[in-house]
């Protein structure tokens, strides 16, 4: 046989052999699709209905429109679980109907699983094989207008306690009162009204500034005035009568002394958040257009327990005396050195306007990073003047700077050394080194650390200590007595000179360009003053001044 025909030879027996397998093919997949068309249309059910396609699974029903309607509410009342369907039975009872039944298996997260059985019911019509439709198919008892939903449940909010046991923030009704537009026939009047009813409580809420937020957003409804229950209570009777007026009231964690305010708070709020959270139960409801919610899957969760906050009211107090009495942006915190419970933060108006600048807000060190240069050069036998700044920040590192803490709830920045870093408030001034960046909260854990000789965690509530990623090795005792001695002799001979007559005080006067510092420690309370853009040399040292005058007043002058 010669080469051509050997070819030939190889091609049909090629093509003979794909006829074969195709036909092979059709054969098997015939066998494997052995199905009925009520099977197949059951199996094309549930899996429309494992892929959420509530329109492509509705289209396999007898009543497209009413089973899409309720697909769509399912899928969305329950849109943040996973759910599987399975047949368990289906069976046939002629060539044109049958029933089937479903295990529906729900999943919310860990534990929180929900699995019923449905039953329903198939018929051939003109138009083919199709699913009668019915709610119950998908879920029990679903009919009559029903709607399901996955809901979290809550025990009683816990409170939080200060250090001293008082109780500093509770779950409270906030009254929000709004302006509606649409409903205000005559907006003078309605804000006229207004602005008199709400004098006695806020007084710069009156009729003009209302009527010109009404002309900022015309047609929007706006938000007057948030009032405490106890305000609103007694100033409901006149407010509800106010055409266009409408209150909505909603559950808030505030501050239960109204006097108390701290950029703490929102921190705290985000603490308790948290307890709730690993508390919360959950719930599956039916909600019933007659009868309301009815559960039928979930647990309540229990009530977490309360909180007690390292925040000294007392402290917070003296701080908020304090800090508005400059007229530029400045802050305040102090800290517990033995425990690193953070004891107060307050900001004045000014520096309320710029960010978290008590918290987060890194600005350029100047002077005040003076005493770790002195650390540094003794760790490392060389002068000050010649630590650079990665030295700088490796000893800072011991004294609490620059680690990468995580603290349940509480968000913060100490210090940055050596590169920048976005997201933080940040002032652009000049300084002789300014890759040297401290926050005000830096600066009293700064002090915490000289006070205690090694950095402490900090804290914002009890038994919920910091974590950090990668700890420093603590300074030696030559150097950390290095720091104390100067702190002392900058209160009682150098720049902070002024403060002296408070006993035993020591602490750090310093400044960058218009910015001043001062932190220091007395007894177990580590603190810092920050005052940026200060109208005067001293200013930081007269704001940590009149802190502490307040401090000394007697507990009930508070």
């Amino acid at each position: 046989m010669g080469s051509r025909e050997r070819r030939r030879a190889r091609v049909v027996a090629l093509i003979s052999a794909i006829v074969i397998c195709v036909a092979a093919g059709i054969a098997v997949f015939k066998l494997a699709d052995s199905r009925t068309d009520a099977e197949r249309l059951v199996d094309e059910f549930v899996a429309e209905l494992n892929d959420r396609d509530a329109e492509g699974a509705a289209a396999l029903t007898s009543y497209p429109n009413a089973a899409s309607a309720t697909l769509t509410q399912l899928f969305d009342g329950l849109s943040d679980g996973t759910v599987e369907y399975d047949i368990t039975q289906l069976v046939e009872l002629s060539g044109e109907s049958g029933y089937f039944t479903l295990a529906g298996n729900w999943n919310f997260g860990p534990d929180k699983n929900w699995s019923y059985q449905v039953d329903g019911s198939v018929k051939k019509l003109a138009v083919g094989w199709r699913v009668s439709w019915n709610p119950d198919v998908v879920v029990p008892d679903l009919g009559g207008g029903r709607t399901v939903h996955h809901v979290r449940t809550d025990a009683a909010p816990p409170r939080i306690f200060d250090r001293n046991g008082q109780l500093l923030m509770d779950e409270q009704t906030i009254n929000t009162v709004v302006l509606d537009p649409a409903k205000m026939p005559d907006p003078v009047l309605t804000t006229t009204l207004l602005g008199d009813v709400l004098a006695p409580v806020a007084p710069v809420i009156n009729a003009q500034s209302l009527q010109q937020r009404l002309a900022e957003q015309p047609g929007e409804r706006i938000a007057a005035v948030k009032l405490r229950d106890q305000d609103y209570q007694f100033l409901e009777d006149a407010i509800v009568p106010i055409p266009g007026v409408e209150v909505i009231k909603t559950p808030t964690l505030i501050s239960s002394d109204r006097r108390i305010s701290s950029p703490l708070l929102d921190s705290l709020r985000g603490a308790w958040q948290l307890e709730r959270d690993r508390t919360a139960g959950w719930a599956v409801t039916l909600e019933d257009p007659q009868a309301g919610p009815i559960q039928v899957a979930g647990f309540q969760g229990p009530p977490p327990p309360d909180l007690v906050s390292t925040l000294d009211s007392r402290v917070q107090l003296a701080a908020k005396e304090a800090v508005v009495s400059v007229g530029t942006p400045a802050a305040i915190v102090a800290i517990q050195p033995s425990t690193g419970g953070i004891l107060a933060v307050d900001v004045n108006n000014q520096a309320m306007e710029l960010g978290a600048v008590a918290t987060r807000g890194l600005y350029p060190a100047g002077t005040a990073a003076d005493p770790v240069r002195v650390a540094a050069g003794i760790a490392l036998g060389k002068d000050p003047s010649q630590v650079s700044t990665a030295e700088l920040g490796d000893t800072a590192r011991s004294l609490g700077l620059g680690l990468d803490y995580a603290v349940p709830g509480f968000d913060f920045e100490t210090a940055q050394f050596g590169q920048s870093r976005g997201g933080v408030v940040q002032f652009t001034s000049s300084s002789s080194d300014s890759e040297a960046l401290m926050s005000p909260l830096g600066a009293a854990l700064l002090a915490a650390s000289v006070a205690r000789g090694t950095a402490p965690l900090p804290t914002i509530v009890q038994g919920q200590p910091a974590s950090v990623a990668d700890p420093a090795e603590p300074l030696s005792a030559q150097a950390i007595d290095a720091m104390r001695g100067r702190m002392i002799d900058n209160v009682q001979n150098g720049p902070a000179s002024f403060l002296k007559g408070h006993p035993g005080l020591m602490g750090i006067a310093a400044e960058n360009s218009n910015d001043r510092w001062f932190y220091g420690v007395s007894g177990d309370m580590a603190f810092a003053v920050f005052v940026a853009n200060a109208d005067g040399g001293d200013r930081a040292v007269k704001m940590a001044d009149m802190f502490l005058r307040e401090l000394a007043k007697p507990a009930d002058a508070f």
